[in-house]
């Protein structure tokens, strides 16, 4: 089985990555919907972090994959590697913004929810972690930053769940998830600074990052049904 995956595994990276972007199109979907319903901010910003994690993962597993197989220019391969790093932390911001959007808005509202003030220091952030990361030849500054912000995440997330009981069916996946997320970055960290990127630990990210993702799928679905 372990021979299996090493001989395919770019191909199990493409499917992966195919898995992993449709299923963060139809959350984008679905929450777009609530948000035009609700016109709530923070719902907004969750469709964006998917946004970005759908195009995160398409770039990096589903184009970084055509290119191994031939069927795109190598020289676009280094470009894959950086717009998935980008892609990942600014969806982690957005999921941040998501769930502080009360006390991060003003009384002003930006007409785009991609293109504002308040989006464009998270752009900066973002492309500073990248250059750090190239300049190292790491993922270093990505992998330490989302286990903080995934941490800080996970403890504002539990405390949805505690206090509010209105929609506690998505806050609970939302929970979960977010214990996943922050599980998932310190298995990266071991497997890149330690393992050396050891199969079956990709193989464990892989599973869970499915699950993670299939978690806020379920809860979104709910949602949208219930509305």
């Amino acid at each position: 089985m372990i021979e299996w995956i090493l001989e395919n595994k770019e191909l199990i990276k493409i499917v992966y990555g195919l898995i992993i972007g449709l299923m963060c199109f139809f959350i984008v979907l679905r929450v777009d919907r609530i948000f035009r319903l609700s016109l709530h901010q923070g719902i907004r910003y969750l469709r964006n972090a998917f946004f970005f994690y759908g195009l995160a993962f398409i770039f990096r597993y589903l184009i970084g994959g055509l290119i191994v197989y031939g069927y795109l220019n190598s020289v676009f391969y280094i470009w894959t590697k950086i717009f998935f790093e980008f892609f990942l932390v600014m969806a982690g911001f957005c999921l941040l913004y998501s769930l502080l959007w009360k006390k991060l808005d003003s009384d002003e509202k930006y007409s785009s929810s991609l293109f504002n003030f308040k989006m464009a220091i998270f752009y900066l952030i973002a492309l500073m972690v990248v250059v750090l990361d190239f300049i190292w030849n790491s993922f270093y500054f990505l992998f330490f930053s989302q286990i903080l912000l995934f941490l800080f995440m996970t403890g504002i997330s539990f405390s949805n769940y505690v206090q509010k009981k209105r929609n506690g069916k998505f806050l609970k996946y939302y929970f979960v998830a977010m214990i996943l997320s922050f599980v998932v970055w310190i298995l990266n960290a071991i497997a890149s600074i330690y393992l050396n990127w050891n199969p079956m630990i990709l193989i464990s990210i892989y599973l869970l990052n499915s699950i993670i993702f299939l978690l806020f799928l379920f809860g979104v679905v709910i949602v949208t049904r219930r509305n």
